[in-house]
């Protein structure tokens, strides 16, 4: 379908002028650009593999105010925007810019969303149905979800992120018709398959980057509608292997509560710095007990082992619930 210069909006005009002047221009353009800017271009140059000739005239004619003769230019836009991005130098944006480009939700819908203030994402979607706010939120990325969610009612917010939970894959279709309906608002690309958009690891992901406190309300109002999976989700909150960022305090408090056969198994397949952890949270007799113990104990199933670490990291849990120790969230990297 041939393009009509006079419809492009500002960014694809930049997008494809950009496209013209090849990738070392466009890393030095990038620099200079905001980075909600560099995703919003970088959305229409990502699926482009020709630029017409007079379509290229016309971009640099309006754009540089010369009279240049480009011819047609054949072009791989998914490598040409991940070389020019690459080479923009600070390498944690780099890093965030590609994951963004380079998602598992490959062209997601939406994109607009991703790049609102949070409060208005919130207020355009606090009327719609919690199950198609919960498909929206499902496809941003977790911090910019925790964010709106914050923005939500308080009623809502449990609502929205059980069905989040619940979401596994959704059909081209659903997606089609969530952009036909905010086609005003937002818009986005829906590629041909399954997407996998929810789930209670996206949940996790959501809950560990909203403020302090708010996880356990949200999880206590999907604990009124259903038990099993508030269990999942906080038991996934927090894993056997986060245990080991817990401050020495914490550690002790939890080990008290532990019998000497649960801890042994728990630490069959446990990383070595798990062990150290607790090692040296106990006394000295008590970890050379623990530790011949574990070199005597033979096979054993992995279903029992799982059971015991879980039945550690409920202890820790419940403690936390009391106030007596802070436990790291899954994706944290130090403790407040």
């Amino acid at each position: 379908m041939k393009k009509d210069f006079s419809k492009m909006t500002g960014a694809e005009k930049s997008a494809y002028l950009l496209l013209c002047l090849g990738e070392e221009t466009t890393a030095e353009v990038f620099k200079e650009l905001k980075d909600e800017e560099i995703r919003w271009i970088s959305s229409y140059m990502r699926n482009v593999d020709h630029v017409p000739a007079d379509l290229a005239r016309q971009v640099v004619d309006h754009y540089r105010k010369t009279q240049m003769d480009y011819a047609g230019l054949f072009v791989d836009g998914g490598e040409f925007i991940n070389n020019a991005i690459s080479s923009t130098g600070d390498p944690k944006r780099v890093e965030s810019l590609l994951e963004d480009l380079n998602s598992e939700f490959d062209g997601k819908p939406l994109e607009t969303i991703s790049m609102m203030e949070p409060r208005m994402v919130a207020d355009l979607l606090k009327n719609e149905h919690p199950q198609t706010i919960a498909l929206i939120l499902s496809t941003q990325k977790a911090d910019h979800t925790g964010n709106v969610l914050e923005y939500l009612p308080e009623d809502l917010r449990s609502d929205v992120v059980y069905r989040i939970a619940r979401i596994e894959k959704v059909s081209p279709e659903v997606i089609h018709q969530i952009e036909e309906a905010l086609q005003r608002e937002i818009g986005g690309f829906v590629k041909k398959d399954q997407h996998h958009v929810g789930g209670v690891d996206k949940v996790v992901e959501i809950l560990t980057r909203m403020e302090k406190g708010l996880e356990q309300e949200i999880l206590s109002g999907i604990e009124d509608v259903d038990a099993d999976t508030a269990e999942v989700i906080r038991n996934s909150l927090v894993t056997f292997e986060d245990l080991h960022r817990i401050d020495n305090r914490g550690m002790q408090k939890i080990l008290r509560e532990i019998q000497n056969d649960t801890l042994t198994l728990a630490l069959k397949t446990a990383p070595e710095n798990i062990r150290e952890k607790i090692y040296e949270n106990i006394s000295e007799r008590a970890a050379e007990m623990v530790a011949e113990d574990l070199e005597a104990l033979g096979p054993v199933k992995l279903s029992d082992v799982e059971r015991a670490q879980q039945g550690i990291v409920k202890v820790a849990l419940r403690l936390e619930e009391e106030g007596q120790l802070v436990l790291p969230g899954k994706g944290q990297e130090t403790l407040v």
